[in-house]
């Protein structure tokens, strides 16, 4: 029985930003800093788009939660690339699937809690969150 874990088409995408072009499968998943359990990759920043926004996969691990936080300064658009979870806007409560989407105002507070599966988020931040 083959266990490994097939990696969603938008770990190894082209991402093409004005004059650069990188693989996805390139760049690093990182370890958020506050919640365990959560990772993030870079793949646009706000020093590719000449300020205007930013774009990461999220990874949150099954039964993980992305707490209760706020963006002051950012817009921030979800779409749901893989997964499920339960998610909480300024205490609204929803649902997420793969093909979501969900747009989160500036000073929201919002949280992501994993499903048994886990979730991918497409995350798109403007400004940009880095």
């Amino acid at each position: 029985m083959n266990t490994e874990k097939k990696a969603h088409p938008l770990e190894s995408a082209c991402i093409s930003c004005l004059a650069s072009t990188c693989n996805a499968e390139n760049l690093a998943w990182t370890p958020h800093p506050t919640f365990a359990g959560v990772s993030m990759k870079a793949l646009v920043t706000s020093q590719t788009t000449g300020g205007a926004m930013s774009c990461h996969l999220v990874r949150v691990d099954p039964q993980c939660c992305l707490e209760s936080h706020i963006h002051e300064q950012q817009h921030e658009l979800h779409h749901v690339a893989a997964g499920s979870a339960k998610v909480e806007v300024d205490g609204r409560s929803m649902q997420y699937s793969p093909g979501d989407l969900n747009v989160i105002a500036k000073g929201a507070t919002h949280r992501v809690m994993a499903g048994p599966e886990g979730i991918m988020l497409l995350a798109v931040f403007t400004p940009p969150l880095i």
